[in-house]
């Protein structure tokens, strides 16, 4: 088993406390946090001890579950690092991109296992959705949730879009050509919508919206590719699937759904399928995946190099919206 500690018994460390708790690959020693009144509840909720520092839980530990705020992640995971541990840390990686290259060269000299909690690449609509031939050659994601203070310590681009972004670098298989984006602070300091239009070197273009001041919950992304149509509602759980065929002469059409192209072109049969994505916790997943990772001695699914990847778009685009408020503000 292995011997694990969480830093951060936050919200969403409460999540993973919980969930560690029921992998039999984990031994869950203790956490830490430095509110003592969350991590008095935290210790009486879960009966796990509470240490008093992240170097005291790091001696007794194999590894080391980051779940503190972001502006925290560099800081921790380095103490991980050079205290030799393998570490799992929540997205983004880092706040900055000097950050996030700083711990990627550390762990390249060492058999460290990373992983970073781009958690929705265990959503089961998305894992449902990567049995069809993902091709995408234009993709249209919206992320927009109701406004909430936690989060706001770094942008809704970092908060937000970073899921999206890391989700279209795993299945568009070409380099970032170019960018364009806008965005503004609404009710806190932070950039809190933005959208981003990435162009790909192969001609795929990902239009991303995120909101973290809407009126309404939505996590949907719209795939289109050759002769099919996708949409994932990572929210709802939710995959319905699009393709269309070549109808072949004589073949009989009743109760089909025909496109007629005309111009003597060859008739299409659209296909509609609403498969049905299984029972997952994808924070459980992540989590079982980083075990995993750990005992097999294989690369994590969200490597940190994924992490650092999907940090560095973010940035590209937070840089872009930066640059257009600092225009207009000159105006």
């Amino acid at each position: 088993m292995i011997k694990i500690g969480v830093l951060g018994a936050g919200h969403l460390g409460k999540i993973h406390i919980r969930e560690i708790k029921t992998i039999q690959s984990f031994d869950l020693v203790g956490f830490y946090d430095p509110d003592p009144e969350t991590a008095a509840f935290a210790e009486k909720e879960f009966n796990i001890p509470s240490f008093d520092s992240i170097e005291s839980l790091l001696e007794a530990v194999d590894a080391i579950d980051i779940v503190t705020p972001t502006l925290s992640h560099f800081e921790c995971a380095k103490k991980a690092i050079l205290a030799g541990k393998h570490f799992f840390v929540e997205k983004p990686l880092t706040n900055t991109v000097e950050e996030a290259e700083e711990l990627v060269a550390l762990v390249a000299e060492t058999n460290l296992k990373v992983q970073v909690g781009h958690v929705e690449r265990f959503n089961p609509a998305f894992l449902e959705a990567q049995k069809f031939k993902l091709k995408p050659m234009f993709i249209e994601g919206h992320r927009l949730a109701e406004f909430k203070p936690r989060g706001t310590d770094v942008s809704v681009v970092l908060d937000l879009m970073i899921h999206d972004i890391d989700i279209i670098l795993s299945i568009v298989d070409s380099p970032v050509a170019s960018i364009s984006a806008s965005g503004l602070p609404v009710i806190s300091d932070n950039i809190d919508i933005a959208n981003a239009r990435i162009e790909f070197e192969n001609g795929c273009v990902a239009n991303l919206t995120a909101s973290r001041v809407s009126l309404k919950t939505e996590r949907k992304l719209r795939i289109f590719q050759k002769n099919a149509y996708i949409t994932i509602d990572f929210f709802k759980k939710e995959l319905n699937v699009f393709q269309m065929r070549e109808i072949e002469d004589g073949e009989d059409l009743t109760d089909k759904m025909v496109i007629d192209p005309g111009d003597g072109k060859t008739k299409k049969e659209i296909l509609y399928n609403s498969p049905q994505p299984g029972a997952v916790n994808a924070i459980h997943l992540e989590l079982e995946c980083f075990a995993d990772a750990i005992i097999n001695d294989k690369t994590p699914v969200v490597s940190i190099e994924d992490g650092f990847k999907s940090l560095k778009l973010a940035h590209s685009v937070l840089d872009k919206i930066e640059n257009l408020m600092l225009k207009s503000s000159l105006h």
